[in-house]
């Protein structure tokens, strides 16, 4: 079963709209630019919407200028994000962000350039979706970036108790969906 913000999906929706079928293009677009709010504002913290959209929608004219450039044999997800990527640093540049910028580059570089982990980047934000936002975020906190239960207690604003048994029913809901059933 493929998702609609799946490799498979995407690329898919790329080669058909390289082969000028419009509705397939504005589709592509459409998912597209729902992964690239979550992408912007995760990697921009406290920017504003308006930040967020102008680097969504500069992405999107770069990917509309640049589709003749895609190879079809290759990940599409990978080549996209690399765009992606490349109009954050242009944006965090601008700013004056260099020096976090390069700290946070180097990390991106070293940690999820790869194919592999843009699409599982992509499965583990398809699944937290499901999921209520309190506990999105600290399934994000607590599991992927690591951080204790105290600190992802007090940036959610629960007590310590409460966010224990929050992340609980958050993983035993998202293992009954990898199982099929709620």
């Amino acid at each position: 079963m493929t998702t609609a913000h799946s490799e498979e999906a995407l690329k898919a929706l790329m080669l058909k709209s390289l082969d000028g079928d419009e509705v397939a293009y504005r589709r592509l677009l459409g998912a597209l630019r729902y992964l690239l709010v979550g992408y912007y504002s995760r990697r921009m913290g406290g920017a504003s919407n308006a930040d967020v959209e102008d680097l969504v929608q500069e992405t999107l004219l770069a990917l509309h200028s640049r589709r003749m450039t895609f190879d079809r044999e290759r990940s599409f997800t990978a080549w996209f994000f690399s765009i992606a990527r490349y109009k954050l640093i242009d944006h965090r540049r601008g700013r004056g962000g260099r020096g976090m910028l390069e700290t946070e580059l180097q990390d991106d570089i070293e940690s999820d350039f790869s194919e592999d982990a843009v699409a599982a980047r992509l499965d583990i934000d398809r699944l937290l979706a499901a999921l209520p936002k309190a506990q999105q975020e600290l399934i994000r906190q607590v599991k992927i970036e690591g951080q204790s239960i105290a600190f992802a207690a007090g940036r959610t604003g629960q007590s310590e108790g409460a966010a224990k048994v929050s992340l609980h029913r958050a993983i035993k809901a998202l293992g009954e969906k990898l199982k099929g059933g709620a």
